[in-house]
């Protein structure tokens, strides 16, 4: 009885801290540009080291859309043309929902 009752005060302490929580503010909008016919968003997510996410606009899976075409390549295309520096390749990443994220050097 004494543990389920800690248990409970635990996790009514945490349900409130949760509720205190202000969420963060971006720093840049998202910029929208277009590579071979898609869409891209670039977003800026890390200052330190600065990371882009990169993400494709699918089209709602549409069957009539443009043919398809490599995603990397666009990917890497979309941040050079949102930030204006070079996306650095080794640094590439691409996660599970099929974003990239990538650091740039503006050199």
């Amino acid at each position: 009885m004494v543990l389920r009752g800690s248990l409970l005060a635990l996790a009514a302490v945490v349900g409130l801290t949760a509720f205190e929580a202000t969420p963060v503010a971006a720093k840049e909008a998202t910029k929208t540009v277009s590579v071979l016919s898609r869409t891209w968003e670039i977003k800026q997510v890390s200052d330190t080291p600065v990371i882009y996410r990169a993400t494709r606009d699918n089209n709602n899976l549409n069957p009539f859309g443009p043919p398809p075409r490599l995603r990397t390549l666009q990917a890497i295309a979309a941040i050079q043309a949102a930030t204006g520096c070079k996306p650095i390749v080794s640094s590439m990443y691409q996660n599970i929902s099929g974003q990239f994220f990538s650091q740039v050097s503006c050199n």
